[in-house]
């Protein structure tokens, strides 16, 4: 079995091992785009998914504005749309927050986490194919979670009961994206990520560390997160030349 066709697979039980858990308050509303936006997360997958021998990059999970929209890891959508040429319709969730709303590829606002991590992968590497024979992107969890106000809930602040089974889930699936990928190193986008690949990936011989996340919620990420990023690259021995 191929890097590419393990990746879908693994996506697709994730996807519907997630579907089949229960959330509830302050938790309103669950989107779960390996549902509908799964055409253009398995286009990801397979055309960019197949090599080895890489850094994995890995997230947490979507924010409302970025993987909600397109189905890939921190898609921004012009990013996705633009740059890496992603076309394709997305669909809906069943039921959605008013202020949340799904609109694919034609949603208008841009997703900052998104821009500056793919907007660092085209300024540093200029085509998507030149970034993905370094470094590949999934998140860890799938899920997007919405309050009342539609303010975004992550999934570190989930009650234990609600945690414990999501986070059996997402460590499995993070172990076989690991095993189908064959990385030279995991990196967390943020403490969390690297917290869980720690706890999901016991045992292997992989090195797993951290890069500063690029949440305009964090205020070191506000002080050129991409400079930032590369010195901490740098220190980990990563070079982006050559």
């Amino acid at each position: 079995m191929t890097g590419k066709s393990s990746l879908a697979k693994v996506a697709a039980d994730l996807r519907d091992a997630v579907e089949a858990l229960g959330f509830g308050p302050p938790v309103t509303h669950v989107y779960n785009p390996l549902v509908y936006a799964w055409n253009l997360h398995r286009a990801y997958l397979e055309r960019f998914g197949g090599a080895s021998d890489r850094i994995l990059l890995v997230g947490m999970n979507p924010g409302p504005f970025g993987m909600t929209q397109t189905g890939v890891p921190f898609g921004d959508v012009s990013m996705v749309r633009d740059w890496m040429g992603f076309q394709g319709e997305v669909g809906r969730p069943p039921v959605q927050h008013p202020k949340r709303l799904v609109e694919g590829l034609a949603f208008e606002r841009s997703e900052v986490s998104g821009t500056r991590l793919w907007g660092w992968a085209r300024d540093r590497f200029g085509s998507p194919e030149a970034f993905f024979e370094r470094f590949f992107v999934l998140n860890y969890c799938p899920l997007v979670f919405l309050e009342e106000t539609g303010r975004n809930r992550t999934p570190d602040k989930l009650p234990s009961a609600e945690r414990t089974p999501l986070f059996a889930a997402c460590d499995l699936a993070l172990r076989r994206s690991v095993e189908a990928l064959a990385p030279r190193r995991v990196l967390g986008v943020g403490k969390f990520a690297e917290s869980r690949a720690n706890k999901a990936l016991e045992g292997l011989d992989l090195p797993i560390g951290s890069i500063l996340h690029p949440s305009p919620a964090s205020p070191a990420a506000n002080r050129g997160w991409a400079e930032q990023v590369e010195s901490q690259l740098a220190t980990l021995g990563v070079l982006l030349e050559g």
